[in-house]
């Protein structure tokens, strides 16, 4: 298996010519799913004990396996977010994967790590983050927000422990009621508790809403406060404790107004932790809509209560390389962290997502150095060791692709491709502004249109999103606005174009 012998030679001109073939195309097959059943009848049993052989593994893999994937690069793949992946992005994948790079510390792969954090450093630059800014390339969008909140608990906790007052009973953060779903999933793994603000019709989280909550905490915090308050006096009136034993002259201690270490007057309105609440979530770009919070008034509130702000720009911070989309992200130079996905609107292949830190300290406090006895020549005070700042020691050097990308093209050419998605949305919405049988359903802000075909049913869009893909001319699945099935696009690749946008509309005759 690991000689390079004829049948390696063979196998490598193989695997390059259907590689080859692949970034040959000038619009590449759509393809679509199977059932298990069809698979399994297909391929047949793949792992025996005297192996298939490379030719008839890849044979399966392009012919049967390969399409029944759908293409996330294809031009009216309009689902979810999809992708668009430069060419050069995943051709040095290709060499990625044949280099054999641990990314996870300097000592092993200090040239890898050297490159990825330029690439992290112009993302940096882009937000207006300052020079000591830094961070991590992780697996996606899910693992990003959750380590940021994790360096977001840890800090707020250090700081409670270090001013010598108590611990929250439960931790919770807060975010907007369309926030992304990975942060309910990071809420379970913390056994934290998530506050989804209701945002209104606009579905932006605002500055606003976020000091009117952390009032309410407070209000409710004073509430608790005043009814242990009521049960302490009852009790001295009898001469107890409400624990049941006698006082003493020690001064009390717990939430009394004597400083003993519990809430001074007004503390817990001032420091968002006093309350549980270590971080609130500003998304910036929403996956349903792509909305962006108000990432400004947030901040500024957050600054008044010592609230860590973390921005979830998965999908929408990339607009930030797009001159006429930065104004949108006002107030993301100030944030604690963000994270930022190029396998969705920056053109590299799956999968990545840039997370990034004001201050690298707080996410090295939070996840590393790792402890081993065989870990500690990897010295976390002189090298930059990427493991330490998200979860996971093993990783694989996933932002190469993306740096070699900025590096073959440019960061104008980024510029322009993200332009050049943002103004075939604007047609997007043009289009079905003209078609009297089409309705917006909101202005699109960034890449996403939501828009409904009149009369139409459930069935009616199941039965149009199936057959576009049946026929393999499009992926467009319906989505859900107040309980109402609608269409929505979402136009990441810049070989969508305006003519793609108008033979899908009208297919909805």
């Amino acid at each position: 298996m690991h000689r390079f012998d004829a049948d390696t030679a063979d196998l490598m001109r193989a695997v390059f010519d259907a590689t080859r073939l692949r970034l040959g195309f000038d619009q590449v097959p759509l393809d679509g799913p199977a059932t298990p059943v069809e698979l399994a009848a297909r391929v047949g049993q793949t792992i025996t004990p005297g192996g298939l052989g490379g030719r008839r593994a890849l044979e399966l893999f392009d012919e049967v396996l390969a399409r029944a994937c759908i293409s996330a690069d294809h031009p009216r793949n309009l689902a979810f977010i999809p992708a668009a992946p430069t060419r050069s992005s995943v051709m040095f994948d290709l060499l990625v994967g044949a280099s054999s790079i641990y990314g996870g510390s300097w000592m092993e792969g200090a040239g890898a790590v050297h490159a990825e954090n330029e690439a992290l450093r112009w993302l940096a630059d882009l937000a207006g983050l300052p020079a000591a800014a830094g961070g991590v390339f992780v697996p996606g969008g899910t693992v990003g927000n959750l380590s940021a909140l994790v360096a977001a608990r840890g800090a707020a906790r250090a700081r409670l422990l270090a001013e010598g007052r108590p611990l929250p009973s439960r931790w919770r953060f807060i975010c907007g009621d369309e926030a992304h779903s990975s942060l309910y999933q990071a809420a379970a793994v913390l056994d934290a508790e998530i506050v989804p603000i209701p945002t209104g019709a606009d579905g932006r989280l605002t500055g606003p809403l976020l000091a009117a909550a952390l009032a309410g905490f407070a209000r409710e915090d004073a509430s608790v406060r005043e009814g242990a308050s009521i049960r302490e006096d009852a009790s001295a009136v009898r001469g107890l404790r409400p624990d049941g034993h006698d006082h003493g002259d020690d001064g009390g201690g717990g939430y009394g107004d004597d400083g003993g270490g519990g809430h001074g007057d007004g503390e817990a309105g001032r420091d968002a932790a006093a309350l549980g609440v270590f971080a609130v979530v500003a998304t910036a770009g929403t996956t349903q809509f792509g909305v962006v919070d108000d990432i400004r008034g947030i901040v500024d509130v957050a600054r008044e209560h010592r609230l860590w702000v973390h921005a979830d720009g998965a999908y929408g911070l990339a607009a930030l390389a797009a001159p006429s989309a930065r104004v949108r992200f006002d107030g993301i130079a100030d944030v604690d962290s963000f994270i930022v996905d190029p396998h969705k609107w920056l053109f590299a292949p799956f999968d990545a997502c840039a997370l990034l830190y004001r201050d690298p300290a707080q996410g090295l406090a939070a996840h590393g150095p790792q402890r081993a006895d065989y870990l500690e020549v990897l010295d976390s005070h002189t090298n930059w060791n990427p493991s330490d700042y998200a979860i996971g020691l093993s990783r694989r050097a996933r932002g190469l692709p993306f740096w070699f990308s900025l590096a073959t093209h440019g960061t104008q050419a980024y510029a322009d491709a993200i332009e050049a998605t943002l103004a075939t949305t604007r047609a997007a919405a043009a289009q079905i502004t003209a078609r009297p049988e089409l309705e917006l359903v909101r202005e699109p802000e960034l890449s996403v249109v939501v828009f409904r075909r009149r009369g139409w049913t459930d069935t009616d869009y199941q039965q149009w999103s199936s057959g576009l893909l049946r026929a393999g001319f499009a992926f467009v699945p319906p989505t859900r606005v107040a309980g109402e099935a609608v269409a929505r696009f979402a136009i990441v690749n810049p070989r969508t174009t305006p003519d793609d946008i108008g033979a899908i509309l009208s297919t909805m005759l």
